[in-house]
């Protein structure tokens, strides 16, 4: 694919998705966000005006991220350890609550949904579904993989909904469908005690990974740019480096020299690990490694390179004054990477925002 580029040379910034301001937040609508991450549920929801007054989450390693961007209180704690009566300050003044979050997910995924741990960590969902019965917020968000919604435990968290007098719509949502350059898939819940509430519709626009990193400045492997500290890729070894100058985009292992496949590889059907992505078609989901160009098809349409950090945020729909790092402190790719993959997309994050605020009845 050829790049865009402008009259002067330069390659044309190209993000029309991202997120630009916050909308005037309700004073009638306040959320509390459990398991928030760095905040992008909760940056989503403000777009919207959804008034997020605090994110829980097990993981300091968040603080920062999540309070210098959202203007809402962070508190580091156990969602066990929690009852409604501790959240229940940060509505204050507030007509309608709304109770949203999004479990952690690796439980459910198609790699680990057999393993020994998903059934104690499905205990989180059903923690969650005990704060509901507790306090009874008006609406109930909730996002996650699509894998959840064959487990017995959403099964009883919906039971409880429905015996709580809720009204319920949930389904699979393909990301791309909502502005998000992902072929990324989530389950989206909404529950209320308000009346109807509907799942956002799709909109038109279906992004690509031209449109939100086509524009970043070049890099190679190993390398932070000296003006985005973020725009920072992993190091390749010499062997990945052949590798990926033999991959193409789109393509696979199978498109390399002999020497350079692994018995492992030819042992797999599964084509996505040290591919490169298309400018034309939208990323694969972003996960926990996308810093990896081992782990799937993480590497840069045409430079010798994985992605960068800002270059998974950007297709994670964070925009780019999203401040992930705080001052001059150290600070290793792969966490940051793990942060941006575990959260709500924000477009996303923001469709579900403005359902919930016609749901609440406000303009």
């Amino acid at each position: 694919m050829k790049r865009r580029t402008s009259e002067n040379g330069n390659r044309r910034r190209r993000c029309p998705g991202l997120p630009t301001g916050f909308a005037p937040i309700s004073r009638k609508v306040h959320a509390v966000d459990l398991f928030c991450g760095i905040g992008g549920l909760t940056h989503g929801l403000r777009l919207a005006g959804v008034g997020v007054s605090a994110g829980y989450d097990i993981d300091p390693s968040c603080h920062y991220a999540y309070e210098a961007n959202n203007d809402s209180t962070f508190v580091q704690a156990d969602i066990r350890d929690l009852h409604f009566a501790d959240i229940e300050r940060h509505y204050a003044n507030a007509d309608v609550s709304v109770l949203a979050g999004c479990a952690p997910c690796q439980p459910f995924s198609a790699h680990t949904r057999r393993s020994k741990q998903s059934s104690e960590d499905c205990s989180l969902l059903l923690e969650f579904a005990r704060l509901v019965a507790e306090g009874r917020p008006e609406i109930v968000s909730i996002e996650n993989v699509p894998g959840l919604a064959r487990h017995e435990a959403f099964a009883k968290f919906t039971e409880a909904l429905d015996s709580l007098g809720y009204r319920i719509d949930y389904g699979v949502l393909p990301c791309e469908d909502y502005g998000v350059p992902q072929t990324r898939r989530r389950l989206v819940l909404l529950a209320s005690l308000l009346g109807e509430i509907v799942l956002p519709a799709a909109t038109e626009e279906r992004p690509t990974v031209a449109d939100f990193i086509s524009d970043q400045p070049s890099l190679g492997a190993g390398e932070t740019h000296p003006e985005d500290c973020a725009h920072a890729s992993m190091p390749l070894s010499p062997l990945n480096l052949r590798r990926i100058r033999q991959s193409k985009p789109g393509g696979s292992w199978k498109d390399w020299e002999g020497d350079l496949v692994n018995p492992c590889h030819r042992a797999t059907h599964y084509p996505a690990p040290y591919g490169r992505m298309r400018w034309d078609a939208p990323a694969p989901t972003i996960t926990t490694q996308f810093c990896y160009y081992s782990t799937g098809r993480f590497g840069h349409p045409e430079q010798d390179r994985a992605i960068s950090v800002r270059e998974g945020a950007r297709l994670q729909t964070f925009p780019d004054g999203y401040d992930l790092i705080e001052g001059d402190e150290p600070y290793l790719i792969c966490s940051l990477a793990r942060h941006i993959g575990n959260a709500v997309p924000v477009n996303l994050a923001a469709a579900i925002g403005q359902r919930i605020m016609e749901a609440a009845h406000v303009e």
